[in-house]
């Protein structure tokens, strides 16, 4: 797939607890072959690069969110007009992994199993949980945690909170 440059601006979803997103055009989305399932390198304004996939906006549309972080490296705000470049993301799970979480897998082999077996976003899940705290020792452990969880679950049939070591909820 060639990048695909366009000029969209930055929106807020006030029922997602104001999360601000890109919004993908129609004819975008069409270009991604119609789907809201693909993985995209997103640059905006030539200036920042971050991994990312569309979600459905409604009417064709689609979005990509957009951190209140990245909004502040990039000086924008709500309404701010932006030039965006896509591509796909070709790499493994569609979002860094951690060393230490490469590192258990390297010790693990059932543990990577397991987490092989997971949907992508499951993966994206653990991944972004174990890279979400900035202490390496921390990363260690959530690490070992999660995969600890996932290896007495059943297959298919894992829930984050399960992962996490919550108890699951009655329907």
């Amino acid at each position: 797939m060639p990048p695909i440059h366009f000029n969209t601006h930055i929106g807020k979803l006030e029922y997602l607890m104001g999360t601000h997103y890109l919004e993908i055009p129609a004819e975008v989305v069409q270009k991604l072959g119609g789907k809201f399932n693909v993985r995209l390198l997103v640059t905006v304004n030539n200036a920042l690069t971050y991994q990312g996939g569309i979600v459905a906006l409604g009417q064709g549309l689609g979005y990509i969110t957009l951190t209140k972080q990245r909004l502040k490296q990039l000086g924008l705000k709500e309404g701010s007009p932006v030039t965006v470049t896509l591509e796909k993301d070709e790499s493994q799970y569609g979002t860094p992994v951690p060393e230490e979480l490469t590192e258990l897998f390297r010790q693990d082999d059932e543990g990577k199993v397991r987490f092989d077996q997971l949907k992508p976003g499951m993966q994206r899940y653990i991944i972004q949980h174990v890279a979400a705290v900035k202490s390496s020792q921390l990363r260690i452990d959530r690490s070992i945690l999660l995969i600890e969880n996932l290896k007495h679950l059943k297959p298919g049939k894992e829930t984050f909170r399960e992962i996490l070591g919550l108890e699951k909820r009655e329907a």
